[in-house]
């Protein structure tokens, strides 16, 4: 859901233009980030311990918001009853993933890596299986071919881009504090709040004529991105307040740094890494988007993905074993569900939520 609406745009040669809104949409978030960091910890901080009491109730709520806003694939001249058969197939990935997801935790002790750096982790190959080699199988099926680019700027209304930093970051904050929650979940309620005309298969965008309004998926653009870098800032901030890791770049930091505290000092040092951060990647992120489009024209689509399922399939087992090997190759065709079923891919996030909210039950 993520990627569709700037494939939207590159099929129309306006990949340059994509870029600059993502990396606007990023930009703006920090800036935001900025403003609301200090209290939404202090509110965070104090309130966690009633969170944490009724954490197995707000991830259920979580589940059934997605649950519901399932629309699917949009058909003319489908019946109503339409959507309640694309929250079925929703219900049914969430569960599949979910119930592989339980089976993999439960037997992660027969992980035998055959490279040992760190503490194994069962999420490698579930992870991509799920969202890495599933997509890229996917995408060999079709004959991805990419147009000529056009030199391009952003050409969306200040209201829009706007609303979309707001409707982003504000996602991406909130769910960083809670268990199971990626940044994947946080774009479904972004999306909620933005009218998109992008629910066509990656294969029928093509058809897209000039009338078509692309605003909405520039604005979701600048929205995704907005949940991406606060969900990954806030991230950082959960991690120093509740002492709780919320994905795999956290725990890296957490064994970097041991445990960190918020004191006044180490607020203002991530603050400002961050801000710097944020304007060297904003301008790099230009620079390499009004370029890249001549060397990716170049590169044997096929050869690459055929490799990174090859490099995954080799990691998977070489730090996680025969058994996180089986895992990858049963978690490929399950990530794939969503995409044939015309869903959210989101839904597969099953497989960490099922096994949390069990947890907390």
């Amino acid at each position: 859901m993520a990627v569709l609406p700037g494939h939207t745009l590159l099929l129309e040669g306006k990949g340059s233009e994509a870029i600059r809104l993502s990396a606007l949409g990023s930009a703006g978030s920090v800036a935001l980030a900025l403003l609301i960091a200090a209290p939404m910890s202090l509110l965070f901080g104090l309130a966690y311990p009633l969170i944490q009491s009724h954490m197995a109730l707000l991830l259920i709520l979580v589940v059934l918001i997605m649950l519901v806003s399932e629309k699917g694939e949009f058909v003319p001249g489908q019946g109503s009853l339409a959507h309640w058969k694309s929250r079925f197939y929703a219900l049914l990935v969430f569960l599949v993933s979910g119930s592989l997801g339980l089976i993999a935790f439960k037997l992660e002790y027969l992980m035998q890596p055959l490279l040992s750096l760190g503490e194994p982790s069962i999420l490698l190959p579930l992870l991509s299986g799920l969202f890495g080699s599933s997509q890229l199988i996917i995408s060999m099926l079709s004959n991805p071919v990419i147009p000529a680019q056009l030199p391009s700027r952003i050409e969306l209304e200040r209201k829009r881009i706007f609303r979309g930093i707001m409707v982003g970051g504000i996602s991406g904050s909130l769910v960083a504090w809670l268990p199971g929650i990626s940044s994947s979940i946080a774009t479904v309620f972004a999306r909620l709040f933005i009218k998109q005309e992008f629910s066509k298969p990656s294969h029928a965008i093509r058809s897209l004529n000039d009338e078509t309004d692309l605003a909405p998926s520039k604005e979701f653009i600048v929205s995704v991105s907005g949940v991406n870098t606060c969900n990954a800032i806030f991230g950082l901030f959960a991690l120093a307040v509740i002492s709780r890791s919320r994905n795999g770049a956290m725990v890296a930091v957490n064994e970097l740094l041991g445990d960190i505290s918020l004191n006044s000092s180490n607020m203002l040092l991530f603050l400002c890494v961050i801000s710097l951060t944020a304007i060297l990647s904003y301008f790099s992120t230009i620079f390499l988007g009004d370029n890249i489009h001549r060397s990716i024209s170049k590169i044997d689509y096929s050869l690459l993905a055929y490799t990174v399922i090859a490099v995954l399939a080799i990691m998977s087992l070489l730090f996680t074993g025969l058994f996180g090997l089986m895992i990858f190759i049963v978690a490929t065709p399950v990530g794939m569900l969503a995409p044939f079923l015309k869903i959210r891919k989101s839904h597969a996030m099953g497989v960490i939520l099922l096994p949390v909210i069990l947890y907390f039950i």
